[in-house]
C-alpha cells in the first residue's frame, strides 16, 4: 500500500514537471551576430517561423508518466504491458506537446561602414526599412525615421 501511494505521488510529480520543463528550450528575446553596439540602417525586416529544438525533455517525460501510471494498472505480466505502453503512449505524447513552433522577427542592418548584421528577435521590431537604429546588447534603439 506505501508503495502504490509513494508510486502515485511520484507520477504527480512528473506529469506537473514535464510542462514546466518543457518550456525551458526557447528562443532568445534578442539576439545579435556580430558585429554590435553600432550604428546603422535598417535594410530588411522579415518573420519566419522556426521549429521549436528540444522535444526530447518532453519525449522522455512523457514516457516517464506513461510508465509510471501504466504501472498502477493490473499485475503481473499485464502490469508490465501496461508500463511498455504507458510509456510508449507519454513518449508520443510528450514529443506532440513540445514540438512545435515560433514566430521571430530578422532585421538586416548595414552599418556605416558598409558591414552588415542580422538581429533576431521574438517580438515585432516597430520599425520601418529605412530607419537609423543603433544596435546595442539590449536590442535596437531607434534614432531616426528614414
Amino acid at each position: 500500500m506505501k508503495f502504490n501511494l509513494f508510486g502515485r505521488a511520484l507520477a504527480l510529480c512528473v506529469i506537473l514537471a514535464v510542462p514546466v520543463l518543457s518550456g525551458c528550450e526557447t528562443q532568445p528575446a534578442f539576439q545579435v551576430s556580430q558585429p554590435s553596439s553600432r550604428v546603422g540602417t535598417v535594410e530588411s525586416i522579415r518573420s519566419q517561423t522556426v521549429q521549436n529544438p528540444n522535444t526530447a525533455v518532453g519525449t522522455i517525460g512523457g514516457a516517464l508518466v506513461g510508465g509510471l501510471l501504466g504501472n498502477q494498472i493490473g499485475g503481473g505480466s499485464g502490469r508490465t504491458a501496461a508500463t511498455v505502453i504507458g510509456a510508449a503512449g507519454g513518449a508520443y505524447a510528450g514529443n506532440r506537446m513540445t514540438s512545435g513552433s515560433s514566430l521571430v522577427w530578422i532585421i538586416g542592418i548595414r552599418y556605416d561602414d558598409g558591414s552588415l548584421a542580422t538581429v533576431q528577435q521574438s517580438s515585432s521590431p516597430g520599425l520601418r526599412i529605412g530607419d537609423r537604429v543603433r544596435v546595442g546588447n539590449n536590442g535596437i534603439e531607434l534614432l531616426s525615421r528614414g
